[in-house]
C-alpha cells in the first residue's frame, strides 16, 4: 500500500552535504514513466503512464574539497549542475550506466544517491523494472529487493537518464519524496570506488541498517 507522498522542496536540499546524505535516507525517488505495454486506460487522450519508485537507502556525500568528488577538478559545462543551487540534479556516467546524483548547499557539494529498493510492491510495476534492468548475462530477471542496489542499477530499474535529466531541476515527472519514514539506525562508513589518495578514509557514505543487505556492499 503507499502510503501519503510529500514532495521534498528546495528548501531540503539546502543542507551540508553529509547532513542531506542522511536526511535523504528513507526518501522516495517518484519517476513517472511513458508508454508501458501494461493496460492502463486513457485519460482525455493522454499517454497511459505508471510510477516507479524506490526508498533511498544509501547515499555518498562529496564536497568540493573533497579529492574524490567531481567538483574538485574544477567548474567545466558537464559539471555545472554541482555549482548550481541546492537541489539541482546532477548526473553523469559510471561503469558505463546512469548515476544520480543533487546538489546540496555550498558550491561543488553534492550526494550521490546510492542504492535504493522498490517502494511499489506490485507485481506489475516490478515486472516492468525487471525488463528495465535485465540481468547482464540476459538470463532470468533480478530479485526485486536488489533491483535498485547501485547507483546505475537504481537509474536503469527507473528510467532515468544522463540526457534527460542532468542539470534540471526536479519536476512533477520526477521528484522525491517523503512518507514520513525515518531510519531509527544509520552506518556511517566508508565510500566505495575511493583510491587511497583522494580521501578514502572519510565516512561519507551512509546506509539504512534496516536494508543493508541491498546495499553494494555489506
Amino acid at each position: 500500500m503507499i502510503k501519503k507522498l510529500t514532495r521534498l522542496t528546495e528548501d531540503f536540499f539546502n543542507q551540508d552535504a553529509l547532513i542531506l546524505a542522511k536526511a535523504l535516507l528513507g526518501k522516495v525517488i517518484c519517476v513517472k514513466y511513458f508508454g508501458t505495454t501494461l493496460a492502463l486506460p486513457r485519460k482525455q487522450g493522454r499517454e497511459p503512464f505508471v510510477w516507479l519508485r524506490a526508498r533511498i537507502i544509501e547515499t555518498e556525500a562529496y564536497y568540493l574539497h573533497d579529492k574524490a568528488s567531481h567538483a574538485s577538478l574544477g567548474y567545466t559545462e558537464k559539471r555545472k549542475a554541482l555549482f548550481m543551487p541546492a537541489g539541482t540534479i546532477y548526473m553523469y556516467y559510471a561503469r558505463g550506466g546512469d548515476s544520480l546524483n543533487v546538489s546540496a548547499q555550498g558550491e561543488g557539494n553534492a550526494v550521490l544517491i546510492k542504492s535504493g529498493i522498490p517502494y511499489n510492491d506490485s507485481p506489475e510495476i516490478i515486472s516492468l523494472m525487471q525488463q528495465l534492468n535485465p540481468p547482464k548475462n540476459g538470463v532470468g530477471v533480478r530479485e526485486p529487493k536488489k533491483l535498485c542496489s547501485g547507483q546505475t542499477l537504481l537509474c536503469r530499474a527507473l528510467n532515468l537518464k544522463v540526457k534527460t535529466w542532468d542539470q534540471r531541476s526536479f519536476t512533477e515527472n520526477f521528484y522525491i519524496a517523503s512518507d514520513d519514514y525515518i531510519p531509527t539506525r544509520i552506518i556511517e562508513t566508508t565510500r566505495l570506488g575511493i583510491r587511497e589518495d583522494r580521501d578514502a578514509h572519510l565516512n561519507y557514505r551512509v546506509i539504512d541498517a534496516q536494508y543493508c543487505e541491498y546495499c553494494t556492499k555489506k
